[in-house]
C-alpha cells in the first residue's frame, strides 16, 4: 500500500511525495526442484485437458476412452465365452491402436511447447532458478507420463478382465508385465519425437500436422517396403527396414525380447541380434530427441 510523507508544505502548497515501492519478498524459497515439479504437473495435466476449458478437455478424453473400449470389450467377450485366453496379446494392442496412440501425440505435443514459443514465455521461466534443462526435463517427462497412461490404462483393463475370467494368473501376470515395459519404451519414444517436431514452430497447427505427417508417412512406407520384400523374397531385409518407423522399432523389440508375435510380414520380426540394434535405435532415438530439445530451447531462452 502507497505510504503518504507529506513535507510540511508551506500554506497553500499541496505538493506531496507517495512512497510506491515495492516490499521485498521474505517468504521460503522452495528452489528448482519444486518449480520444475510444479512444471511436471500442470504439463501432466494439461495433457489431458485438467484445469483448462472443456473444449480442452474433449479430445484427450475422448481418445482416452477409444483407448480403453476395445480392451473393454475384448474383456467381456472372454468372460462372456469362458475364453481360454485373451484375443490380443498384451504386446500386441498397443500396435494395433497406434494410430490413435499418434493421434494423441499430436495433439498434445503442440498444445504442450508451442503456447510457450507463441507467447514468448519461455525467456520467463528461465529469468528463474528454472534453467533450460530444468524445462524440458518437466515437458518430457509429463508427455511421456501421459503418454504412459494412455497407453498402459486399456492393458490394465485386459489385466483385470483376465482374472475375472479364471485365466492363468501367472501367465496374465508375465504378459501384462511385458505390455507395460513395451509401452513405456513406446512413451519415451513418442513423446520425444512429438516434443522436437511441436518445439520447430509456435504455431499449433503446423506442429499437428507435422506429427502426423511423421508418424504417419513412415509407418505407411517402412510397412509398404517391407510388403514388397516379402514378395520379392527378400526376408532378411525385412527386420532392416522397420527400422525407420517409430511404431515397427516398438514392434520389433518387443518381439525380439518380449516374446511378442511380430507384425512384419511373414511375422519376420528381428533376431536377438538385430533385436539389440532396435533397442540401440529406440535409446539413441530418446537420447537425441532429448538432446535437440535442450540445444532449441537454449537459443529460444536467450
Amino acid at each position: 500500500m502507497a505510504v503518504e510523507h507529506p513535507l510540511a508544505p508551506p500554506p497553500g502548497d499541496q505538493t506531496r511525495i507517495h512512497d510506491i515501492g515495492y516490499r521485498g519478498y521474505d517468504g521460503p524459497r522452495l528452489g528448482r526442484a519444486y518449480a520444475r515439479r510444479s512444471l511436471y504437473s500442470q504439463s501432466l495435466r494439461g495433457a489431458y485437458g485438467l484445469g483448462r476449458s472443456v473444449k480442452s478437455k474433449v479430445l484427450p478424453m475422448l481418445l482416452f476412452v477409444v483407448m480403453c473400449v476395445p480392451g473393454a470389450i475384448m474383456v467381456a467377450v472372454a468372460v462372456a465365452t469362458k475364453a481360454k485366453e485373451l484375443p490380443v496379446d498384451y504386446t500386441r494392442y498397443a500396435i494395433i491402436m497406434q494410430a490413435v496412440i499418434s493421434l494423441y501425440v499430436a495433439s498434445q505435443a503442440p498444445q504442450s511447447v508451442s503456447r510457450d514459443l507463441r507467447f514468448k514465455t519461455v525467456p520467463l521461466y528461465f529469468s528463474r532458478p528454472i534453467e533450460t534443462a530444468d524445462y524440458v526435463r518437466a515437458k518430457y517427462a509429463a508427455l511421456a507420463s501421459a503418454l504412459f497412461i494412455l497407453t498402459a490404462a486399456p492393458l490394465l483393463v485386459l489385466y483385470i478382465g483376465a482374472l475375472l475370467a479364471k485365466l492363468d494368473f501367472a501367465d496374465q501376470t508375465k504378459g501384462f508385465a511385458q505390455g507395460l515395459v513395451s509401452v513405456a519404451l513406446l512413451s519415451l519414444l513418442f513423446a520425444g519425437i512429438g516434443l522436437v517436431i511441436a518445439s520447430v514452430t509456435p504455431r499449433r497447427g503446423f506442429g499437428i500436422a507435422a506429427v502426423i505427417a511423421v508418424m504417419t508417412i513412415s509407418y505407411g512406407a517402412v510397412s509398404t517396403l517391407q510388403a514388397i520384400a516379402e514378395v520379392q523374397n527378400s526376408t532378411g531385409a525385412i527386420p532392416w527396414i522397420g527400422l525407420f518407423s517409430p511404431v515397427t522399432l516398438i514392434d520389433g523389440v518387443q518381439s525380439a525380447f518380449l516374446g511378442a508375435t511380430s507384425a512384419f510380414p511373414g511375422a519376420n520380426g528381428p533376431t536377438t541380434g538385430q533385436g539389440v540394434i532396435y533397442v540401440l535405435m529406440v535409446l539413441g532415438l530418446i537420447a537425441a530427441g532429448y538432446g535437440l530439445l535442450i540445444r532449441r530451447y537454449r537459443k529460444v531462452g536467450l
